[in-house]
């Protein structure tokens, strides 16, 4: 069980040493990374998700429970430590969900039972429900996103989870993200979207390919969060409406507790 994941600092774009020397992320925490584009965002998860060993261009480390990992741990498809959802991910296989989530399920050694705790836990993310016999290309975005968080969350024994800009992803977020930190993973959560941002435990502020800072979420940013997440899921409500040929009647701020 990995209860720790360590970053231990490297150099940034200009070969200067970063200023974050080394970030500890526990087991169930949500840790933000932020930035500007080009900050070297996508460098740290790629670092993360190697396990690396100052063996790429920023020359960080990555140690699992204080200790770096085995070359076999980096290497071995089967103990793969990091599952990635990112916004666009799609499904290209051929069969039904059901299919796929058994097929899923065998690889990873877990009950065909749990299919169904993954459809029912997809569903509460989503506004769209999913059916076991769906075919996977049909899909939306927000469907397929919801139906990885909850199979990442229940048949991936994956226990790091790098979430990489789910910013338009047509789920409910805050859920997604308790459902996984709440199944003991590390998730970490790559973002501009200040809903995600501020969801985050602490967050680490990219800058010229380096770890800058690290910025704690304060009391009044989780209230600010708070309010933005409800706005968010106003918005979902409003989207399935139209979907549905719904008119929708002038509506106050107050009528969604702001």
């Amino acid at each position: 069980m990995i209860d720790t994941i360590t970053i231990l600092g490297g150099f940034n774009k200009k070969g200067e040493k970063e200023p974050v020397e080394k970030i500890d992320i526990n087991r169930g925490e949500i840790f933000g990374v932020v930035g500007a584009t080009g900050s070297g965002k996508s460098s740290l998860i790629g670092d993360i998700e190697q396990l690396s060993q100052a063996d790429t261009f920023s020359k960080r480390k990555i140690l699992v429970n204080g200790e770096e990992p085995s070359y076999e741990d980096r290497t071995n498809p089967r103990k793969k430590m990091v599952a990635q959802l990112s916004q666009n991910m799609n499904f290209l296989a051929d069969m039904s969900v059901g299919d796929f989530l058994s097929l899923h399920a065998k690889c990873r050694g877990a009950s065909d039972k749990c299919v169904n705790a993954v459809i029912k836990l997809a569903n509460t993310l989503t506004g769209e429900p999913i059916r076991k016999d769906h075919e996977l290309t049909i899909l939306s975005g927000g469907q397929s996103r919801a139906l990885m968080v909850a199979d990442v969350a229940i048949i991936s024994d994956s226990p790091i989870v790098l979430i990489d800009e789910i910013e338009n992803a047509g789920i409910r977020k805050h859920d997604a993200l308790k459902v996984l930190s709440g199944h003991g993973k590390v998730v970490m959560v790559v973002t501009h979207d200040p809903v995600l941002a501020l969801m985050t435990d602490r967050r680490v502020v990219m800058k010229n390919g380096g770890m800058d800072k690290v910025v704690s979420t304060s009391e009044a940013e989780k209230s600010l969060s708070k309010k933005l997440n409800k706005i968010d899921e106003f918005m979902l409500s409003l989207r399935d409406k139209v979907r549905h040929g719904e008119v929708i009647e002038d509506v106050e701020m107050g009528d969604i507790g702001l």
